[in-house]
């Protein structure tokens, strides 16, 4: 009888963060290009890989119950894959965001923000595809310590832009509108940090 192929967990968590990179991309692209008529078409990329995503947080969970032995505690293996999937979860929500509350134009900066929930999820990507060698990398730390240099940048933009919108606006609609856009960046942008902060606890954990 064929003996079961070890389950390679890293590599699922990997394939989460890439997954997320590649969503957060794609949202740049609709921000920088955005069309409120094409909106829900544009968007079908990043639905589907949230779908994916899900699919292997199923995969992974169940290989979790059946495993004897995983490099990490298992504990550990599911917090960090359920913090980066919470990043495409944002991202996909933000695409349904738009929609839901009828967003024709942009407001200025709103590709900054995006570009920098771009670079963040870029930087977890990367920070995961290393996590493997934990123990003797030399990049991984740099690479937590670029997330987290990012999400300050990133909270400094989101108090200008919420200031900006809550001083200058006068249609009450739209600031309930942006009000929610914001948070949201902010909260994919905190996602982020979170990942890479778990990561960085694993590291001291299992050295």
């Amino acid at each position: 009888m064929a003996r079961k192929k070890q389950y390679d967990y890293f590599k699922t968590m990997e394939q989460l963060a890439e997954n997320a990179h590649t969503a957060a991309e794609h949202l740049e692209t609709i921000i920088e290009n955005y069309d409120a008529e094409k909106l829900e078409e544009n968007s079908q990329v990043i639905h589907q890989l949230e779908k994916r995503n899900d699919y292997l947080i199923d995969e992974l969970t169940n290989e979790l119950y059946d495993a004897f032995i995983t490099p990490i505690d298992r504990e550990d293996i599911l917090i960090i894959a359920e913090r980066v999937d919470d990043i495409m979860d944002g991202i996909n929500g933000m695409t349904y965001l738009f929609e839901n509350l009828v967003i024709t134009e942009l407001r200025a900066e709103t590709e900054v923000f995006a570009a920098f929930v771009s670079r963040a999820a870029k930087g977890v990507h990367l920070a995961m595809a290393e996590f493997p060698k934990f123990k003797n990398s030399k990049n991984l730390k740099k690479l937590i310590v670029e997330v987290n240099q990012i999400e300050s940048e990133a909270d400094l933009l989101y108090s200008r832009l919420k200031k900006q919108l809550f001083s200058e606006e006068k249609d009450v609609l739209e600031i309930v509108k942006w009000r929610d856009v914001y948070n949201l960046f902010e909260t994919i942008i905190n996602h982020t940090e979170s990942a890479v902060d778990i990561i960085d606890g694993l590291i001291i954990k299992n050295t």
